[in-house]
């Protein structure tokens, strides 16, 4: 497995890329984290996770935001922004490798936090994300649950 950049050559694909329609509410589309990143060119790190040739998922990270309502810049997050995984690729550890290279990557940049928000809801990523080592730190970001993992 392995994260690679977004390019001419796999754009199209990457735009096709879909979870299952139960999920859809729970999380944005490429084509709109895309956007964002093309808005957020200093703190969006989009990525296409492969296996091989066959592209997997979408993950992209968060690198060094200035968080809350007033964007503190003494308050610089990173984390994981947003996470799609193939409905025909769920439940073979992408998800889990994802976040694990964003973590190595926030590690790498000097980060000893990773944070997530989930949308909460029977059926949405809570658990996903509590297996994986986050944790709610009680603040609410857009109507979602904040996250934190320990990186130390």
């Amino acid at each position: 497995m392995r994260l690679e950049r977004i390019t001419p050559e796999n754009l199209e694909a990457a735009l096709a890329l879909e979870v299952r329609p139960d999920q859809e509410h729970f999380v944005e589309s490429v084509a709109e984290s895309l956007a964002e990143a093309y808005v957020w060119p200093d703190y969006a790190w989009p990525r296409l996770i492969y296996d091989g040739d066959k592209l997997v998922g979408f993950a992209m990270a968060f690198l060094n935001i200035p968080w809350g309502p007033d964007h503190d810049a003494d308050d610089l997050r990173s984390g994981l922004w947003r996470l799609n995984i193939a409905a025909e690729a769920q439940g073979r550890g992408y998800g889990r490798f994802a976040v694990d290279a964003v973590c190595q990557e926030i590690r790498a940049g000097g980060g000893d936090r990773a944070y997530v928000t989930w949308e909460p809801g029977a059926g949405g990523p809570a658990g996903f994300y509590l297996r994986l080592g986050f944790r709610p730190t009680g603040e609410q970001s857009g109507g979602q649950t904040v996250g934190v993992r320990s990186l130390s």
